[in-house]
Parts: structure tokens; sequence; C-alpha cells
């Protein structure tokens, strides 16, 4: 049988039957997660919160208004003495109203510029929550990707391990055609069972991996695929990267960096707040209101009507509180510091992950490409072995090995291959460009 045709055949094969299954892109799987992966919908969630907390409506800024009413009704039981000399009257079942209605405003004019640092906390907080999102998203994209490509690296496996299976089903069948025509013995034939057995079982366990690592996808994804479905095996590496470009991008986008820069920002706005309570407060409280009173026989007045307007202007300067307000000051001046220094921690262990993740990479691409060499050296090295193994210059466990030496070699490429993209991906996250990316 001609190897290029067979190999040709079986990847036909393979391919239609991959027809009725669903192929999920590198750009597919990105848009499922995002629109459905758990972790994700969770954290966009808390982002929603924070846009709420940094509404106007939020803010301290707006006045408060309260609507009051109230009704009160008496029975009483009266005995009267006039002081006019009239006779004492004795009022049984004296009946007796209050009505009231108002409507009261409570605004703070000034409260020393704290809801003002306030505000801008909360809005400050709002971006933190966003750079926490995306954070998370990132983090969710390398998750993806890690099994999305050994997923892919399965599919590959699976391959090489059904083409390696075939080849050992053809050698049985020569060996009983050898063995029928006495050109073989039985030795042959049992070898030959023994490999298709091995080979068998390889399958086996490279599709139950394969399976599970579909069902990990799947998950990534939130469930979103039903039905079986392959990855495309198809990946672009890049080679031409500018190191100090990279690095200085990390600088200014790793997303970790620009979190404790945001939270930097909020516990400046936090010392100007606390240090507000030097200030007087201003406050203004005003109502308009409504009364209504209807008094029983026994009064010199049968009721009476009341309407109008009040306001208060107040003032209140907290002088000393026993020293609770310089205790904050000072503790949100030393958290400042602290976040500070964290800062300059980050820098540093950024520029050292940015190197490792970059020799990496540089690494594992020059791993793919000898092992894209070693390729074509073992399948030059099996062509030859068949040839002589057809003609009875090499015996089935040369043979043999041959076969296994070819599929280690295709095994141990694919395994670089994926690890070299993941390790890509690893390094455009550190440098806050992954979700830049073209997948």
């Amino acid at each position: 049988m001609n190897i290029k045709f067979f190999f040709k055949s079986l990847v036909l094969v393979s391919q239609l039957s991959l027809c009725a299954q669903e192929l999920v892109t590198p750009e597919k799987a990105v848009s499922l997660a995002l629109n459905n992966n758990y972790g994700i919908k969770l954290i966009n969630a808390d982002v929603k919160i924070a846009e709420n907390n940094a509404n106007i409506l939020n803010s301290g800024y707006l006045p408060t208004l309260r609507g009051n009413a109230g009704a009160t009704f008496n029975l009483d039981n009266s005995e009267v003495q006039f002081s006019d000399g009239r006779p004492d009257a004795i009022l049984n079942g004296a009946e007796s109203s209050r009505y009231n209605a108002s409507l009261d405003l409570n605004y703070t004019l000034f409260d020393g510029f704290g809801r003002a640092y306030n505000y801008k906390q909360l809005k400050e907080t709002k971006n933190l929550s966003k750079l926490q999102a995306r954070e998370t998203i990132e983090n969710t994209i390398i998750q993806l990707f890690t099994v999305y490509y050994t997923v892919a690296e399965l599919l590959e496996n699976t391959d090489a391990i059904s083409q390696t299976l075939q080849i050992s089903k053809d050698r049985l069948t020569r060996a009983e055609y050898q063995f029928d025509y006495g050109q073989n013995s039985k030795l042959g034939v049992l070898n030959a069972m023994v490999d298709i057995n091995n080979d068998s079982i390889s399958l086996m366990n490279s599709k139950q991996q394969l399976n599970n690592f579909k069902r990990d996808l799947n998950l990534v994804l939130g469930n979103s695929i039903e039905g079986d479905f392959v990855v495309s095996t198809k990946i672009g590496l890049n080679s031409l990267y500018d190191k100090k470009m990279l690095l200085e991008k990390a600088k200014a986008n790793n997303v970790n960096v620009l979190q404790v820069e945001k939270g930097i920002a909020i516990n400046t706005l936090g010392v100007k707040s606390e240090k507000s309570v030097y200030l007087p407060t201003i406050g203004l409280i005003g109502s308009y209101g409504w009364n209504q009173n209807n008094n029983n026989t026994a009064s010199f007045v049968a009721g009476s009507t009341n309407t109008g307007l009040s306001g208060v202007l107040n003032l209140s300067w907290n002088l000393f509180d026993g020293g609770n307000s310089i205790t904050r000051i000072k503790n949100a001046k030393i958290n400042l510091e602290i976040q500070n220094i964290q800062k300059n921690q980050l820098q540093v262990t950024l520029e050292r992950n940015f190197n490792n993740a970059w020799e990496d990479y540089q690494n594992k691409l020059n791993i793919y490409r000898l092992q894209e060499e070693n390729i074509n050296t073992a399948e030059n090295n099996f062509k030859r072995t068949l040839e002589n193994f057809k003609i009875g210059q090499v015996n089935s466990i040369e043979f043999r090995q041959a076969q296994l030496n070819l599929l280690n070699v295709e095994l141990i490429r694919n395994q670089a291959k994926y690890a070299a993209k993941v390790a890509e991906l690893q390094m455009l996250q550190i440098c806050g460009q992954i979700l830049n990316t073209n997948f």
C-alpha cells in the first residue's frame, strides 16, 4: 500500500467525520466565554453595583424630602368649671380631633468637602471594579485557551494514534498473508496482534482524555455548547515581538499595576475626606405644614387651621472629638504609604515576571521549531523502514520501533506546539495586551 495515499485517505475520512461536529474557533470560544462564563457574569454584576454606588443619587449632594401626616381623635367625659361665673357643665362623650400634614426638607449645604471626596472615591471605586472585572476576564481567557489548546493537542494526538493503529492492522494483515504462504512464522502474527492491542488501548485512553477536556472547555464556556464539537488545530506564533516595547506596555497596562494605582488614588481621596472633619457643617431644614384642630364644646375656640413655612439654618463644628479624627487621619496616611510601597514592589516583581515569561516563550518557540525538524526526520526514517520491511530487510521489531519513534515525535511536537502558544498568551497577559490579541 502506498503510504502517502493511505495517510491522505485517512485524513479525508477524518475530515468527513468532523463535518457533523460543530467547529469552535478561538474567536468563537472567546465570544462564548465572555457571554456565558459564570465567573465573568458575577464580576460584571459587581461592576453594575459599583456603577450604582457612583451615581449622583448616592452622592449625598441631593436633599432629603419627607412627608408626614397624622390624625388624632378624642372622646372625653369632662366636668368644666368656668371662670366667668357660669354654672359648671358636665360633658359626656365630648368629641375633639386634630389633623396635621407636612413636607420636611433637610439639606447639607457644606460638610467640609467630605461628600465631594467621598463621591470621587465612589467613582474611583467604580473604575477599580472595572479593572477587577478586566483581571477576571484576562484570567478566564488564559484558563480558556489552556484547556482549548489541550483539546487541540489531544485531537492531533488521537489522530496520530489512530494512524499508528491502522498501520499496525495493515502489518497484521501482511503477517497473516506471509504466515499462510509460509513466508513468516506465527510469532510475527502474534507480535502484530500485541501491538494492535497496545495501540487500541492508547487510542481509548486518548479519546477518554479528549472527552474529559472537552467537558472542561464547555464548563469554561458556561456549558453553552450542545452536542459534540471540535476545535481548530491551526495556530499562529509571532516571533517578531519587540522585548523593550512589550516591557514598556507591561509597566503601563498591566492590570495589577493599574489596580494598585487606582487604590492609591482612592486612599489619597480618603485622607482628604478624613481631613474634612476639621471644618464645620452647615445644614438647612425647611418645612411646610398644615394643622387643623376641632375642639369639643368645652373649649373657648371651636376649631383652628394653621398652614405655614418654617426654616432653620444650623451650623455644627466638631472642635475636638477626643482625638479619634486625628487617629483616623494618621492611619489613612499610613495606608497610603503602604500602597505606594506595594506599587514599588509590584513593579519590580512585574519586570521579573515579564523577563521569565519572555524567555519561557522564546524557549518553547525554539523547542517547537526543533520538534518540527524532528518530525521530518522521523517521517523519512519511517518511510525507509516501511519500504525495507516490505522487502524483508527489516524485521517486525525494528519496524515497530520506527513506528513508535514517529508517534512519540508527533506527540512531543504537538505538546511543544500548544505549550508555545499558551506561553505567548501568558506573556501578552503580563503586558496587558491579551484582550487586544487576534485569536
